[in-house]
């Protein structure tokens, strides 16, 4: 046997040995007639006034705690939702003089993390507890691998894991201990579901777009690169799908979106994580004050379809996502929070201001990044209910509409909440000959060493040769939304499976 595994699994695998010497599959095949759930038993149990409906229940889950009371147990089974209480006494599943499947099986060979099935009846106990009188029982999987317990009392594990190391690296382990995980992920999908059915009934969309591309554009990002062997050339994870549905645009379709799974080799951190869940969306003959009015009604409804209602908790904060929400722009908001008015400032000035600030002003960096920077340092934190941040610098933004009567601004907004950006959305830019230039001015930045700077995509610019409307879009945080909404401090926690560094295992 592997000299790696604990006393306790090689306990477990002596036990799947006697059960096989029993003639007892550890891993049955067979369908097994599951017709109800532990929660749909304890919320419509009425006791006498509707028994017969309860009569012949099967459910399925997995033994949870196990208290030994001689010919008979009680123990707690947890299925899909949530767990519920068993008593299994010898005389009802040995009805003959054969014990072996109470005594041997049951009693000695059973473990906690085990799956089975139970067939019986519902009864209340004495303490007044809604339970299940298990008539028969099958073994549906064997555990094992002990699930990992902080505490134990009388056989039933009372407290969470919380060791971030091993929640994240055995979600399937953290989903089974830490009841509270799974709500998370339901109110996840609950949350995604709510979008699509706003959108849907828009009469948007939904499409899908290429994750492996030549180029990765649509955002300023650092790209995974790999190779295409067949056809001999590198290609990159996307790292946004802007481009490719404003193609479609281009092609006559008038609202359209992609929940997409983006890719970004940078750093990791509560609210970073290299693969990352982005909704965006686009729609003809729209611009971002329309788009700002439809985000509020978007959120606002997703707000209340996950949780019942607008006003949400994170950490120490409540946070109402009714519209409408506060709208300033953000050289408004950096005067306002720093004394600096950058709007008369070149590119100098404008780096002579964030040494004045304390803030690193890398050489590298052209206005906007200096921009974005002093925004994100001094200015991002103070926005904690939902706030538009607008009419950015045209330098920040390679792919955005001038600015149709403020000089040097796009028509940009960022939303802000909880002191992060949720969504960045446009009045998409679509003049070609424009859009080469900025794309010819992000090279120049490539060239002084930003590694976030753009590539130029020729085929998008052919693209919008052939004539775009007038387009509002938005992207929005999946991860980050999911994190506000339902109150969880890290985005490692609203992914059921978050990156991580390889596990060191012993040979």
């Amino acid at each position: 046997m592997s000299s790696h595994l604990s006393e306790q699994e090689i306990i477990r695998r002596g036990k799947l040995d006697e059960l096989n010497k029993l003639g007892i599959d550890a891993y049955p095949a067979a369908l097994y007639p599951v017709n109800t759930s532990a929660l749909f038993i304890k919320q419509n149990y009425k006791g006498e006034e509707n028994k017969e409906q309860f009569a012949e229940v099967c459910i399925a889950g997995r033994i949870m705690s196990i208290r030994d009371m001689g010919k008979a147990n009680f123990a707690v089974i947890q299925d899909a939702s949530g767990k519920i209480q068993v008593y299994i006494k010898q005389d009802d599943i040995c009805p003959t003089d054969d014990k072996t499947l109470y005594q041997t099986v049951w009693k000695k060979l059973l473990d906690i993390g085990d799956i089975i099935g139970i067939k019986g009846y519902v009864f209340t106990t004495k303490t007044g507890e809604t339970s299940i009188h298990v008539k028969e029982f099958s073994l549906l999987a064997k555990s094992l691998h002990p699930l990992p317990v902080v505490k134990e009392k009388d056989g039933e594990a009372f407290d969470e894991v919380t060791d971030p190391e091993f929640r994240y690296r055995q979600r399937y382990a953290d989903l089974i201990v830490n009841p509270g995980v799974k709500e998370v992920f339901v109110k996840r999908s609950k949350m995604i579901n709510a979008i699509r059915d706003f959108l849907n009934e828009h009469n948007a969309l939904e499409v899908d777009t290429p994750v492996l591309q030549s180029i990765p554009g649509g955002a300023a990002a650092r790209p995974f690169i790999t190779h295409h062997n067949a056809l001999d050339i590198p290609m990159y994870l996307r790292i946004a799908n802007e481009l490719y549905l404003k193609r479609l645009i281009v092609g006559g379709f008038e609202w359209v979106y992609e929940f997409s799974r983006n890719f970004r080799n940078e750093g990791m951190d509560r609210t970073h994580n290299p693969e990352f869940t982005v909704l965006e969306f686009y729609v003809a003959y729209k611009d971002y004050e329309w788009m700002m009015d439809t985000t509020e009604q978007l959120l606002e409804r997703t707000a209340i379809a996950t949780n019942g209602t607008t006003v949400i908790t994170s950490g120490d904060k409540e946070i109402d996502f009714k519209a409408p929400y506060k709208r300033i722009s953000i050289l408004e908001a950096i005067k306002e929070h720093t004394g600096f008015d950058l709007s008369e400032m070149d590119e100098a000035e404008t780096r002579s201001a964030c040494q004045q600030l304390g803030i690193h002003a890398d050489a590298k960096w052209g206005k906007g990044k200096l921009i974005d920077e002093i925004f994100g340092e001094k200015c991002e934190h103070h926005y904690i209910q939902p706030t538009f941040i607008t009419d950015y610098p045209v330098e920040m933004s390679p792919l955005t509409k001038k600015h149709r009567s403020k000089p040097g601004l796009v028509e940009r907004f960022e939303l802000i909440v909880n002191g992060k950006e949720i969504a960045n959305a446009y009045s998409e830019l679509n003049d070609p000959i424009d859009q080469r230039e900025r794309f010819e001015d992000q090279v120049k930045l490539m060239e002084r060493g930003d590694d976030e700077a753009m590539f130029i995509d020729h085929d998008f610019l052919r693209a919008l040769e052939y004539g775009m409307p007038p387009t509002a879009g938005i992207g929005f945080g999946i991860d980050r939304l999911c994190m506000l909404l339902v109150n969880q401090p890290s985005i490692q926690d609203v992914l059921l499976f978050p990156q991580m560094r390889p596990e060191k295992r012993e040979e």
